[in-house]
């Protein structure tokens, strides 16, 4: 079935962070992301990224209250050691036990209060090993997706996304959410999300065209849309 792409406000993003349903949709989506079992789909796209190899700093896109980044530390922690994470979002909504998670793995946390263009923008290029985003991209239209993928490409060497898988199942997942308690702003804001993912190698035909890159992109079951980009010999085991 052809979904054509479609991206609208999510209701989430205009709540303040206090909001009780704000704060109700944040805990839904902690139990989604479990289900949709992104933590693990992520976990193997930033070992593939590296090539066997170690990094000293990554770089998180939309990271909200980052505990998904924690949880992929907690993954990764026993390989990866004295790694830099950079936590970038619009709000700082990360609590101090979030902190402590991460120092307590000998990984170290900053928070980076920020548009995700502005922080782009002002970062030093090949700042980092790796840049991720996880369930973010969807929320650009096309032009703007290409300038931010672009951004990124100059921070890193390689970058990993998983996002929407724009199909009919996800759709039919997302009218269910009601089923396991989600609230009304979790459950409009998931079948926006869907109309607003990816399917086929849409994100690879934003990417810069640069033979130095090798792009991977595809459906990951049950609900997720992998991209990963990784630019030949930039990081050392």
């Amino acid at each position: 079935m052809n979904l054509p792409r479609r991206v609208e406000p999510e209701w989430l993003d205009e709540l303040p962070q206090a909001d009780p349903r704000a704060v109700w949709s944040r805990r839904d989506l902690k139990r989604i992301n479990g289900w949709m079992l992104q933590a693990r789909i992520m976990t193997r796209l930033l070992v593939a990224a590296l090539d066997g190899g170690t990094p000293r700093t990554l770089v998180e896109l939309g990271a909200g209250d980052g505990t998904f980044m924690l949880a992929l530390a907690k993954r990764l922690a026993p390989g990866w050691r004295n790694v830099k994470v950079t936590l970038v979002d619009r709000q700082d909504i990360v609590t101090e036990r979030t902190r402590q998670g991460f120092h307590d793995l000998g990984w170290q946390a900053e928070i980076v209060c920020a548009d995700v263009f502005d922080y782009l923008q002002g970062a030093r290029p090949g700042c980092a090993d790796i840049v991720l985003a996880n369930l973010f991209l969807h929320h650009f239209e096309r032009d703007s997706l290409t300038k931010l993928l672009g951004d990124a490409a100059r921070l890193a060497g390689a970058f990993a996304a998983c996002e929407p898988w724009r199909a009919e199942s996800g759709l039919i997942g997302s009218r269910l959410l009601w089923a396991i308690g989600c609230n009304d702003v979790t459950r409009h804001d998931a079948l926006v999300s869907v109309r607003a993912g990816f399917r086929g190698r849409e994100l690879s035909e934003l990417w810069p065209n640069d033979d130095g890159w090798r792009l991977q992109e595809g459906p990951s079951l049950p609900f997720t849309h992998c991209f990963l980009a990784r630019r030949a010999g930039t990081i050392a085991p």
